[in-house]
């Protein structure tokens, strides 16, 4: 039941919101239960920054309530926000009649004044005019705001306490549904009774895939169909927070923090996904990459938008058409979906059944939601791809961004915004091209012919410069100079010799004509059949086929592979049109500037060559949005080193001073962690893991004597972090030779992080289940100790919470390969267009960044709640340098010890894990 005085979609705690902010003291801040006090200093800095319109930088570690202390700040802002708009329009209609009555008097006085003081009057009396003009305009939006916001508020509420709508809606889908069985069931008899009409639809089904006459813009006169149609997405915007994370899972717990919030009953909330997650057209969801996915769905409405030529409705060809249009894009639906998203929060799963249950599109219907909602939540891609946030009805003007688990921000720009194509792929989209062509060449109109063309003509040039001829098979082309080159986009398009042709038209052709689904289809009838009508055409069809089949027994099994599989309904992988793929890279180049380099990438044969875009400067494309939203917020349990946001990813778009940073410390007791840097082993020998000492075997036996030492006091589970694969695996054949495994298996039983990702659970439940298996039986094995390697599976996203870690050991620094050329073009890029910081190049500052965010994502796996404790050890020396020490976390940092000698160190280690032992033990007790 709603609080007399609130309208529908009031936030909790509106009727302080305007003392709060009047009488500049503390901001009452709706909680589910007594927060921290990091967590009161967490909302109030947020709050602020907020409301100064600024952009913070927020690091808050794992285990703080991160979640809920955003969400209850920013939409205690939010409610404040939307309290002072609301006072101020009833300030400015209230003095509308006074306004009114004002209107008479400038006329007077100004021409008074013009005829005192000539021009100057005039020029005065026009000013005031104008104001007045403005004064007019504003007053008169602000009233169409009200009757619209008045409208919204009374159709949400209606349905929040009007179940028959529900069922009334439900029962015209049936009703709906009948008929459509109904009508299928007499088509069904129909072509039974007229064997002749199966063959025709046979044909018409081929006649989907020939492409539709394409005008290109300058001859298109009106606008596409997605812009006649989405009226809705055209309702003004109201103020909004948009909340972005990495995967849909981490979306999904927040939209349960939501609900679990003050602010659950009554914010107005819609989670937005892909149709790859959204879908619910089980004949389009079933094609599973995202690309086919994304295709079939706009044909669709194509389909059901574009206008039938007379010829095809004399000759009974509807029936082709309504196949094709998707039965859930249904207006009357979506609308109704609409308002049931807005009326209570839903996370993905919870839209998806909605869109099943009501026969709606929950992708379309959720974005009609935006213009209404305060709170979307959606994935980086959303909102960080330009396109993809233009298309989905995404505006930013004076909104708030809020961008969580941030702390891989700069590399989640690049890779959206980087494209990479394999040269049999080149070849295959090549081969897929010409058959096409050849077959359908006297249906396709001259501009398709055209554009397929160009296609084919880059599609032969791409190859050429990778060293190979397209016409050949790119598995058993062997490349003559293999190696890496990078180029300039501009050199690599006269290279290639394709800078007489305009790609942003290729490009757009590719988008608007659907010549990759159109392909995938011509590929997927005729690929495994040989369905076709003479002799001549029979043998391009062979041809196409033993091309395909010959690059899938080709000797090389990562080069066989040109094209994601993807899982057919017989549970054969088909494949998905190369052509997709290589769209991407078109679409690469064209948003391509200085910035971008291609990246030639020669490797034994063509088919396993590529050609890669690669974005340099990531804060061109995030500098957009930062320039339209009213102010952001980068949070992450990680954010160290924040140097690399403020330089790489603010510095070209806003000013020092508009930066805020903020760091709380942690939830737990200072003495529930010891985190530790040892500058020497056992036996003396200095801990320096460089490439040039880390495979010395001294070195890798003194790192097994210091573990040997850790397994005998640390309890539970340890989880011991390596800078790779290969590392890890030079030094576990090292140490089963020397049978330091054997001597470490008598104390922990030994784990290792598999390389599938799809291996990950079972070994983490087995290493889990080891671990509470000693801890209740007892003996003289005491946990488990993991092998794992940081940026792995199991450094990001994965808890060590309570027993599964209670150390975490760090064995040397893993800076990343600088031999890697996409590397050292972006540390020359930096060197030529950053200045140095603290005497060091940037390129060096990079380097030390992005192994110290590794080493503190992996090293945070540890302490996950209130009462947790774990020890950290940092194998190297090189930890307690200056440089590299600063950048820790703020809440291990003030907590490490350095300990030069080993002694001192596993003392400290023994004593702590004695005396958690015996006040955990008291505790159970």
């Amino acid at each position: 039941m709603m609080e007399p005085g609130r309208g529908a979609g009031a936030l909790p705690g509106t009727e302080d919101a305007a003392g709060a902010a009047q009488g500049k003291g503390r901001v009452n801040f709706p909680f589910p239960y007594t927060p921290y006090s990091i967590q009161e200093d967490f909302m109030a800095k947020l709050y602020d920054v907020l409301e100064a319109g600024k952009v913070g930088i927020f690091e808050s570690p794992t285990g703080t309530g991160k979640s809920l202390s955003l969400i209850c700040g920013a939409l205690s802002w939010l409610r404040d926000f939307e309290e002072k708009k609301k006072q101020e329009e009833a300030r400015l209609l209230a003095d509308e009649h006074n306004g009114q009555d004002k209107q008479q008097q400038p006329t007077s006085c100004c021409a008074e004044a013009s005829n005192c003081q000539g021009s100057v009057g005039e020029l005065d009396w026009i000013t005031e005019f104008m104001q007045k003009k403005e004064e007019r305009a504003m007053v008169d939006t602000l009233k169409e705001e009200q009757i619209r916001r008045k409208k919204r508020e009374a159709r949400l509420e209606k349905i929040r306490h009007n179940v028959q709508l529900k069922y009334a809606s439900k029962r015209k889908r049936l009703e709906d549904d009948e008929t459509q069985r109904l009508l299928q069931l007499s088509t069904e008899i129909l072509s039974t009774e007229l064997g002749s009409d199966v063959l025709e639809q046979l044909d018409h089904e081929e006649e989907e895939l020939i492409l539709a006459e394409y005008e290109s813009d300058e001859e298109k006169k009106v606008g596409s169909w997605l812009d006649e149609d989405d009226d809705d997405l055209e309702e003004e915007h109201v103020t909004k927070i948009y909340y972005c994370s990495r995967t849909h899972s981490q979306l999904a717990q927040f939209v349960h923090e939501v609900q679990k919030s003050p602010f659950g009953e009554e914010i107005r909330l819609v989670s937005l996904g892909s149709r790859q997650n959204l879908c619910v057209n089980e004949e389009v969801h079933h094609l599973g990459a995202v690309q086919l996915i994304n295709d079939r769905c706009m044909e669709m409405q194509k389909n059901k938008h574009g206008k039938k030529s007379e010829g095809e409705e004399s000759e009974g060809k509807k029936r082709r058409v309504s196949r094709a249009v998707c039965p859930f894009y249904s207006y009357e639906q979506m609308q109704f979906l609409r308002d049931e998203v807005l009326v209570k929060v839903k996370d993905i799963e919870q839209l998806v059944a909605l869109g099943k249950e009501i026969k709606a599109c929950p992708y379309y219907g959720s974005r009609y939601a935006i213009p209404a909602a305060q709170l979307v939540v959606l994935p980086y891609q959303m909102l960080l791809h330009e396109s993809t946030r233009c298309a989905s009805g995404i505006k930013l003007k004076d909104q708030v961004v809020i961008i969580d688990e941030a702390h891989n921000l700069i590399d989640t720009i690049t890779c959206i915004y980087s494209a990479e194509v394999r040269g049999s792929q080149l070849c295959c989209a090549h081969s897929q091209l010409l058959q096409y062509m050849e077959r359908y060449r006297k249906r396709l109109k001259a501009k398709n012919l055209m554009y397929i063309k160009q296609i084919l003509y880059l599609l032969e040039r791409f190859v050429s410069i990778l060293g190979g001829n397209v016409n050949q098979n790119p598995n058993a082309q062997s490349i003559s100079q293999a190696g890496t080159e990078l180029k300039s986009i501009n050199d690599f398009l006269f290279q290639s010799q394709i800078d007489n042709i305009n790609l942003f038209k290729v490009q757009r052709y590719c988008e608007k004509s659907l010549i990759s689904r159109k392909l995938f289809g011509f590929v997927e009838r005729y690929g495994a059949t040989s369905v076709v009508k003479t002799n001549k055409e029979k043998q391009k069809m062979a041809g196409l086929q033993n091309f395909l089949l010959a690059l899938h027994q080709g000797t090389d099994k990562e080069a066989a592979i040109q094209c994601p599989p993807v899982e057919a309904e017989d549970g054969q992988p088909k494949m998905a049109s190369p052509l997709m793929q290589i769209e991407g890279f078109l679409s690469a180049l064209t948003n391509a500037n200085q910035d971008g380099r291609v990246i030639l990438n020669r490797q034994g044969t063509v088919g396993q060559s590529s050609l890669k875009f690669l974005l340099l400067n990531p804060a061109v494309h995030f500098a957009k949005v930062l320039k339209e939203c009213r102010a952001a917020i980068i949070a992450g349990g990680t954010m160290q080193p924040v140097s690399d946001f403020r330089e790489q990813l603010l510095s070209c778009a806003i000013g020092a001073d508009r930066v805020v940073e903020f760091s709380c410390g942690h939830v737990i007791p200072p003495d529930n962690i010891l985190p530790i840097i040892l500058c020497s082993g056992p036996s003396n020998q200095q801990l320096e893991f460089t490439y040039q000492k880390r495979d010395l075997p001294q070195m890798m036996d003194e790192m097994g004597r210091i573990l040997g030492n850790l397994c005998n006091v640390v309890p539970g589970g340890v989880v011991c972090f390596f800078p790779s694969y290969e590392y890890e695996k030079q030094v576990y054949t090292h140490w089963e030779r020397t049978g330091l495994l054997t001597r470490l298996a008598t104390k922990k039983k030994i784990f290792q992080e598999p390389k599938r990702a799809n291996q990950v659970e079972q070994v983490l439940s087995e290493y889990a289940k080891c671990i509470k298996r000693c801890s209740q039986v007892g003996g003289h094995v005491t946990g488990a100790l993991l092998f794992s390697v940081v940026g792995g599976k199991m450094s990001e996203g994965i808890n060590f919470s309570d027993d599964l870690g209670r150390c975490v050991v760090m064995v040397g620094m893993p800076y990343p390969n600088i031999k890697s050329p996409e590397l050292q073009e972006k540390m020359a890029y930096l060197d030529k267009t950053m200045p140095r910081s603290a005497g060091q190049p940037p390129s060096k500052m990079l380097i030390e960044n992005l192994c110290m965010k590794a080493v503190n994502q992996s090293i945070g796996r540890a302490i996950r709640h209130q009462k947790d404790f774990a020890s950290i050890l940092l194998v190297d020396h090189r930890y307690a340098r200056p440089s590299v020490f600063n950048k820790l976390p703020q809440w291990i940092k003030e907590r490490t010890e350095i300990k030069p000698a080993f002694g001192p160190a596993f003392a400290a280690l023994r004593k702590f894990h004695q005396e958690k032992k015996s006040c955990h033990g008291s505790e159970a007790s």
